[in-house]
């Protein structure tokens, strides 16, 4: 595709995830336009060794945007979608593509109500991501995305074609996004220890988390996704596996003393379970503890 030819693209909320979607377009000289809180000069990636930098400005008001953009790729928290909404407004049309790059199995009903004009996508992100001190962001593995299989999902497909980040478009989009979801679950784990995922080498550890996989499936299963028995053990085993100081957006929030998306991660477990008449006992424990660590009180 030649960029001539490329869907115009703009980028809300360029943290972790948003830079390096920026990144994978500008480096094919399709750089989108930049919109978040904080003003900026240009965005960096760090990939290994490579460094890519990405052009601003940052737009910060939404009055600055005067047309829509053919896909706006929504890149900000799920605790953060209605402060985005006036972007959302300035940004869309009938016609506008909003891939949601949120986790979670609830994008549609949660970005609707702040989108009535676009179409939007949920997808799933499976890349590690982290923030650094000095402001870049450190990629730490193979960018990829999946989409459902629709329509609206190959205007993504091709504004992401040649660059090196991977796009599926999934028939199974659902047991995939519940499959996401029960690897998110379990960094919430990570979050109320402010540990790494060092911690998932421990027996007890290990052992709760497996119990906790264990009622997150059967939730998923009754939510209609097809997971087989051995996914609580390939997620234990793909964080067992992960180096020691590995962290997860939710500990970085955590950390931070940032509000936690601990309803979109882990209550809609038990949300979910409850609908279904499934116990969740383990859930009903984190979930709480999540809750009064994101929001307080004290």
């Amino acid at each position: 595709m030649n960029p001539e030819s490329s869907p115009s693209v703009a980028v809300v909320g360029p943290g972790a995830i948003g830079t390096t979607i920026a990144a994978v377009l500008h480096e094919v000289g399709r750089t989108p336009l930049l919109c978040g809180r904080t003003s900026r000069g240009h965005l960096a990636l760090r990939d290994g060794d490579r460094l890519i930098t990405i052009p601003g400005p940052i737009r910060t008001n939404p009055i600055q945007i005067d047309h829509p953009v053919d896909l706006v790729f929504l890149a900000v928290k799920a605790t953060q979608i209605e402060a985005a909404a006036a972007w959302l407004a300035a940004l869309t049309g009938p016609e506008t593509v909003v891939c949601v790059l949120q986790n979670g199995v609830e994008q549609l009903e949660r970005v609707a109500p702040h989108c009535p004009r676009g179409r939007i996508v949920p997808a799933i992100v499976w890349f590690p991501a982290q923030a650094q001190p000095d402001g870049s962001v450190r990629l730490r593995g193979d960018a990829r995305l999946s989409l459902p299989d629709a329509p609206a999902s190959r205007v993504i497909a091709e504004a992401m074609q040649g660059t090196r980040c991977f796009v599926e478009l999934a028939a199974d989009f659902k047991c995939l996004a519940w499959r996401k979801l029960l690897q998110n679950a379990v960094a919430g784990l990570m979050a109320l220890t402010q540990r790494r995922s060092g911690m998932f080498g421990r027996s007890d550890i290990s052992r709760l988390t497996l119990g906790y996989l264990q009622e997150c499936l059967a939730v998923a299963r009754a939510e209609g996704a097809e997971l087989g028995d051995e996914v609580p053990q390939a997620i234990l085993d793909k964080f067992q596996a992960s180096p020691a100081d590995m962290g997860t957006s939710i500990l970085t929030d955590r950390e931070a003393g940032r509000p936690l998306e601990w309803d979109i991660r882990n209550g809609v477990v038990s949300r979910r379970g409850q609908a279904h008449n499934i116990p969740t006992p383990i859930s009903d424990v984190l979930v709480p503890l999540l809750a009064a660590a994101s929001d307080g009180p004290g």
